[in-house]
């Protein structure tokens, strides 16, 4: 039977309180590294301005690949940043340690607790670093518009927004599945990050891709589909829903697959003491 409406309100209440306790934890570790802190948001920025440097390389020879102009691929970076860093916020540090959670046995203290295990392994830890270079990202695409002297109505942000949400949570559910091989294999940090190094396919155009690649990277790795889509959402370059429709049922195939994933994962796990 599903939990009675009161029931339901109090364990997101519960679930809320947890969170919001994770949140200060993040903070205070943060400020307590401040310096660290910095260095990352640093480092992002300074990685995030070399491939803007390397489009306008690009367009220094071509005044267009495909449809995307300069500007467009721009506002195209941006919305790809801006999708990155808010999966790393949220979710990358805590799937890039499951392996080392695995590995020490303290997954055993986080199934004893009266949570969702899921959820915690998820969501234990925040990069609050992400939020400032998302942020970074979406000052990039409002300057791309403004450079193409195009105005946004806030149904297009809304639905932006709507698709950048579900391109986050395709690359949570895939990254955990790849973390969860950890359970087989004891060290998945390998796959976890290369998996984390294809976002630099995100960048580019869809129509930059032909063939076998362009199939892959939409559907079997969808890192083109995860960006253009909010891209062309904001630039309004979509000529039919299908790209959405595309996006959505990806998002609840790798939502379904990842949690197939992850029971069938914990059922393997023994511990590091047995």
């Amino acid at each position: 039977m599903p939990p009675a409406p009161a029931s339901l309100a109090a364990t997101l209440a519960r679930y809320a309180r947890v969170y919001a306790a994770l949140w200060r934890n993040s903070v205070a570790r943060e400020l307590a590294f401040k310096s660290n802190f910095l260095l990352w948001i640093v480092v992002e920025i300074l990685w995030f301005t070399l491939q803007l440097t390397f489009i306008n390389v690009i367009y220094l020879q071509t005044e267009r690949i495909g449809d995307w102009t300069r500007w467009h691929v721009v506002l195209l970076i941006g919305a790809s940043q801006f999708i990155q860093q808010l999966f790393q916020a949220f979710f990358l540090t805590n799937c890039s340690q499951l392996s080392e959670l695995v590995r020490t046995g303290k997954l055993d203290f986080l199934l004893l607790l009266p949570l969702n295990t899921r959820f915690i392994v998820s969501l234990r830890q925040v990069d609050l670093g992400g939020f400032f270079n998302a942020g970074v990202g979406a000052a990039v695409m409002a300057y791309a518009l403004h450079q193409l002297h195009l105005a946004v109505s806030p149904l297009q942000i809304f639905g932006f927004l709507c698709v950048s949400v579900i391109g986050v949570t395709i690359h949570y559910s895939l990254m955990l599945l790849l973390a969860a091989i950890c359970f087989w294999t004891v060290q998945a940090q390998g796959i976890v990050w290369g998996y984390y190094n294809l976002f630099n396919v995100a960048r580019l155009p869809d129509e930059a891709f032909h063939g076998f690649f362009r199939v892959f990277f939409t559907f079997a790795i969808p890192m083109l589909l995860v960006s253009n889509v909010p891209a062309r959402v904001l630039l309004a370059k979509l000529d039919s829903p299908w790209p959405i429709l595309q996006l959505v049922l990806m998002g609840a195939g790798c939502v379904l697959i990842s949690e197939w994933g992850w029971r069938r994962s914990l059922r393997r796990y023994t511990s590091a003491s047995s």
